[in-house]
């Protein structure tokens, strides 16, 4: 008989406690550190023993999530909370998250903490390319209190984009012709904030590359030469390389470098692909076993407005499975 079987029968109490410590001793025997590279490797997790543990949820119509869903072992898609400020060790977070242009209140937060499906949220935090640069509401404070809230914090830094970026309004934010340095000096910067934040070391910091023309090989290479500079910078500051694209450009083009070989290669990949199923296991543009497992977010759905506890925001919907953000809680 499985040792499933037995753990069943347990009470609820002894059998989490069962499992927590079993996860422990896996993680401690076999586990890798999650910076040793960008291609398939576990990650150590911290399972939720407070109320803030709850189960991931299925999409309704339009993809948005409703009822819980099972992970792909058969088990309910959990998250997994804080851990100790001086363990060193990433936090792994299993759900429905979403990302909106400027930090919401705190009455907003509280809200949707409990009327949402939602548990993680994506917060500019920094970088020159920011669509809202002002971000009123998002400071230590914030950060503390949606933390204890019970949120896991997905922060995104944009900053100087490809020199063929698709979008208009990013083209003035152009890599120069340095790229390596000035991702060094960029990644400096997204610490320096990240710390100001209270997002310890240990967090995943995710760089923001918008859809660039991959076919201009001279640009692309630039993007990429960037994109390194500041993942090697990151993780010299014991921070996690992650990075969000689109899949057709970035984010196949970052798979193409891991195919190469290439070194200093993001750690975590969110990846925007709009009007498809929610999956982090199917993106086409890669290898079922890259980034995987746990290494993954699939922005789904993009600039859609949601209302939940009396308050409204326009928000992209993402499924994520990836590392987030420490704090000093």
């Amino acid at each position: 008989m499985r040792l499933s079987a037995y753990v069943r029968q347990w009470p609820p109490g002894r059998a989490l406690g069962f499992a927590g410590a079993f996860a422990a001793m896996l993680t401690a025997l076999v586990l890798p550190p999650v910076e040793a590279s960008a291609d398939s490797v576990p990650v150590g997790t911290a399972a939720a023993a407070d109320d803030n543990r709850s189960v991931g949820f299925v999409e309704a119509g339009g993809g948005r999530p409703t009822r819980p869903v099972v992970a792909a072992d058969g088990g309910p898609a959990t998250e997994f909370h804080r851990v100790a400020a001086g363990s060193g060790k990433p936090v792994h977070f299993n759900g429905w998250g979403f990302d909106t242009c400027e930090a919401p209140s705190l009455a907003t937060m509280r809200a949707w903490r409990r009327a949402s499906p939602y548990r993680a949220v994506g917060i500019y935090f920094g970088g020159r390319g920011r669509g809202c640069p002002r971000q009123k509401n998002l400071n230590k404070q914030w950060i503390t209190a949606v933390d204890r809230m019970g949120w896991f914090l997905l922060p995104v830094y944009v900053g100087s984009q490809s020199p063929c970026v698709h979008a208009r309004d990013k083209r003035r934010y152009a890599i120069g012709r340095a790229p390596w340095n000035q991702g060094v000096r960029e990644a400096r910067d997204a610490v320096k904030r990240a710390r100001w934040h209270r997002m310890i070391p240990g967090s995943t910091l995710y760089l923001d590359i918008e859809a660039y023309d991959l076919r201009n090989k001279a640009c692309a290479q630039r993007t990429l030469t960037f994109v390194r500079g500041w993942n090697r910078e990151i993780r010299r500051h014991r921070y996690i390389p992650g990075y969000y694209s689109s899949a057709s450009s970035g984010v196949r083009h970052m798979e193409w470098a891991r195919k190469a070989g290439m070194k200093d290669l993001p750690s975590v990949m969110w990846f925007a692909r709009w009007k498809v199923r929610p999956s982090v296991q199917h993106e086409p543009s890669l290898h079922r076993r890259a980034w995987m497992p746990h290494r993954r977010i699939h922005q789904y759905v993009g600039n859609v407005r949601e209302t939940h506890g009396g308050h409204r925001l326009n928000i992209d919907r993402n499924r994520v499975d990836a590392l987030v953000a420490r704090t000093w809680e």
